[in-house]
């Protein structure tokens, strides 16, 4: 069925019914579109090699681990 088909049969509808079918289809689109928005985007892992490297510049690993595992071992 195309489009043309739809138009030709609503055109045989009441006044009212087409209102009640324009209605209908723009709700519909506009679900559509909230759904599309919603979705969160996709990204390959491997795009976040490096993010926030220059912050941990100079600091060493093991003692930054060090560090905090000493910070849980102190009463608070």
């Amino acid at each position: 069925m195309t489009v043309h088909d739809i138009m030709t049969q609503a055109k045989s509808l009441s006044q009212q019914e087409q209102k009640e079918l324009i209605k209908l289809l723009v709700d519909a689109l506009a679900v559509t579109d909230v759904r599309e928005s919603e979705l969160p985007k996709r990204y390959r892992l491997s795009a976040l090699r490096g993010l926030g490297a220059d912050i941990w510049r100079g600091i060493d690993a093991q003692d930054y681990v060090n560090e905090l595992r000493d910070e849980w071992d102190q009463p608070q």
